[in-house]
């Protein structure tokens, strides 16, 4: 039985385990992704190339919605404690004065939704990583330095960094939790 009059094409795709340079008659994740011409090759690096940098900007996004709702509810516990100490403040009762106050802990957890959010931004940016590193798994150098240029590109558009840094004081522990902060540059896969 011949199944060649099944395919509109007569290429075929090839499919090299090792290091390549294959531009016509490459796959990419399925045979529908068979490129034909250089111009399309040169269309999925382009296309590689900006789904890296949409991967640094959901990482990004993350980082940034993490920060959001952490301010949110800092903000939430300051508000709590002003009204807490206007409220000890008119109490006229008592002569005793009020201790003074030492370092409070407050345990932040993230409501359901905020969980959601978080949640599906992790899998958003999970997902666009595997499927550029089932990309990658094509050893195709033109692909992979696509990527490459995309990651380094993506992290200088998305994530440009900035610290607050403390002098003064506790400064150990404010440049100790700021390097801890930095992520490694070799996370793959979200």
């Amino acid at each position: 039985m011949d199944h060649g009059s099944m395919d509109s094409s007569n290429a075929t795709c090839t499919h090299a385990m090792t290091w390549n340079w294959n531009t016509v008659g490459t796959c990419f994740l399925a045979e529908t992704w068979q490129i034909e011409t250089e111009g399309s090759f040169a269309a999925s690096c382009i296309g590689v190339f900006v789904l890296v940098i949409c991967l640094e900007f959901l990482r990004r996004l993350g980082r940034e919605y993490d920060g959001f709702i952490l301010r949110q509810f800092q903000q939430h516990v300051i508000a709590a404690q002003a009204r807490a100490s206007e409220l000890e403040g008119s109490s006229c009762c008592s002569d005793a004065p009020a201790p003074a106050p030492g370092p409070q802990v407050v345990t932040f957890r993230a409501t359901p939704l905020q969980q959601l959010i978080r949640s599906i931004i992790h899998a958003a940016a999970f997902g666009v990583a595997y499927v550029l590193m089932l990309i990658a798994m094509a050893f195709n150098g033109y692909i992979i330095i696509s990527i490459i240029i995309g990651a380094g590109v993506g992290k200088f558009l998305s994530d440009w960094m900035t610290a607050k840094i403390v002098v003064g004081g506790g400064e150990r522990q404010q440049t100790a939790k700021a390097a801890s902060d930095l992520e490694e540059a070799s996370v793959c896969c979200g």
